[in-house]
């Protein structure tokens, strides 16, 4: 059997790894084997652009667009501090609070969440969606900017 084609072109300088795997597996080619740190949501981001084309290197990272390097350290504070959440309004949210619906949300099936429909209190989490919660007997994951502060 002979080689796959790619359903797209590679840029000059980057290569494949052994098995098809999607682009964020790529490697820049060099000697000192830098890649581009491409994992979907935990890339740092650059202070000075905020662009996150940024290279990895071992005891720095340095950023693709604008030059700028800033040490690994710097990544480890950004997490460490507190995430704030914030509703469509821009009321800071708490756990305990609850909240109210800003809009209608289709759930799957034939099931909609009305707009207006206040939660029970809620749980900040970690993630896509903001906020854990129970709305009229079902538990959902919310993001912060379909709700209001009650």
């Amino acid at each position: 059997m002979g080689r796959r084609a790619l359903p797209f072109r590679l840029p000059s300088g980057i290569l494949r790894d052994e098995k098809l795997r999607p682009p964020e597996k790529w490697a820049i080619e060099s000697p000192r084997a830098m890649r581009i740190a491409s994992v979907p949501m935990s890339k740092p981001v650059c202070p000075m652009c905020e662009m996150t084309e940024v290279l990895d290197h071992a005891d720095r990272f340095e950023c693709v667009t604008c030059g700028h390097e800033w040490p690994r350290e710097a990544e480890a504070d950004a997490t460490e501090a507190a995430r704030v959440v914030k509703d469509a309004h821009g009321n800071v949210l708490a756990d305990g609070d609850c909240v109210i619906l800003i809009k209608d949300l289709k759930l799957g099936g034939s099931q909609v969440l009305k707009g207006g429909s206040k939660s029970k209190p809620i749980r900040l989490v970690d993630g896509d969606h903001e906020i854990d919660c129970k709305v009229d007997g079902i538990a959902v994951g919310l993001k912060a900017c379909f709700v209001k502060k009650a």
